[in-house]
């Protein structure tokens, strides 16, 4: 039988637990399609879900192949899956994750074409990261025309998207990043970057935002003086640390868990094809350095997206 590379944990605990296995190539089932993996891309909770912190709301069985984003090309077609055919260059978020291999499966209804205009192995970085993103700004930060939007960790990966998306929206966008990923941040259509390093980011700002999108954790502390940053009437919406506002405040918040549209993700890869988006490669490592990633990443090392090769 034939066997192929994948990237698995066996237990939970630090990097060092990420093995680069020889395992059976799988095969389609009903609904779904073989995928020749271009790239994966490395996302934070993947480290938290190596580390087991997220097994109380998102168990996994072990041993567990990462890589929730997938872009590849079709390669096999199982019974009942419709909408794709062999040879097609596709792009989704999986499920049951899996994609730090060099095959995976899964059901056609999540994939999408990727974009023509990115590099299919860039298209990597789009679905998990893009997917919260268009969410955070459109479902729950309801962006519109002439806002004043306040992006808290504008340099990672999901931040370059919202950065972007927010900009598309007709917002006028303040960003927080590092000095690092400034410049980035800036190309993304930021129109004013504080530098969170050098000083309270509430104190930095010239007047109320209506909008907070806070990508990052937060100290109780800095969360009460960033919300505390938002106009009556405003929203804030996080990823990370939930934020409430002070009582009162009449500001509408919430902490936010990004699902899996797959119309969400074809809205995004025609605004990459569109040239509105961009996809913002800071580096792509080999499967077999999967656990020098993680490593980076949590030394706070890593900017941007990241994809992984097989």
């Amino acid at each position: 039988m034939t066997t192929m590379k994948a990237a698995r944990i066996h237990t939970f605990g630090d990097a060092s637990v990420i093995r680069l296995d020889d395992v059976l190539r799988p095969s389609p089932t009903a609904g779904e399609v073989l995928i020749r993996v271009a790239a994966t891309s490395f996302n934070p909770t993947e480290a938290a879900l190596r580390n087991g912190l997220l097994q109380a709301f998102l168990p996994v069985p072990l041993p567990f192949t990462l890589g929730w984003d997938v872009a590849g090309t079709v390669v096999e077609i199982g019974p009942g899956a419709e909408g794709v055919a062999v040879g097609d260059r596709i792009v989704g978020r999986l499920e049951r994750a899996g994609a730090a291999a060099e095959y995976v499966t899964a059901p056609a209804a999540l994939l999408v074409p990727a974009p023509t205009a990115a590099p299919l192995a860039d298209a990597a970085a789009l679905p998990v990261a893009g997917l919260t993103a268009w969410q955070a700004v459109f479902e729950h930060g309801k962006v519109t025309p002439g806002q004043r939007v306040l992006v808290n960790g504008a340099g990672g990966g999901v931040g370059g998207f919202v950065t972007q998306l927010a900009k598309h929206a007709g917002a006028e966008v303040i960003a927080t990043a590092s000095p690092r990923s400034a410049r980035a941040v800036r190309r993304h259509g930021a129109d004013q970057v504080i530098d969170y390093t050098a000083g309270p980011v509430a104190a930095a700002l010239d007047g109320p935002v209506d909008t907070l999108l806070n990508l990052v954790p937060l100290s109780p502390h800095d969360a009460v003086a960033l919300a505390s940053a938002v106009r009556p009437g405003g929203r804030v919406v996080s990823i990370a640390t939930p934020v409430e506002p002070p009582a009162g405040a009449g500001v509408t918040a919430m902490h936010m868990v990004a699902r899996n549209v797959v119309e969400h993700l074809a809205a995004l890869v025609k605004l990459v094809d569109a040239g509105v988006i961009t996809l913002d490669i800071s580096a792509s490592y080999p499967l077999a350095d999967l656990a020098d990633v993680h490593r980076l990443s949590e030394a706070g090392r890593i900017r941007g997206k990241v994809v992984i090769i097989p």
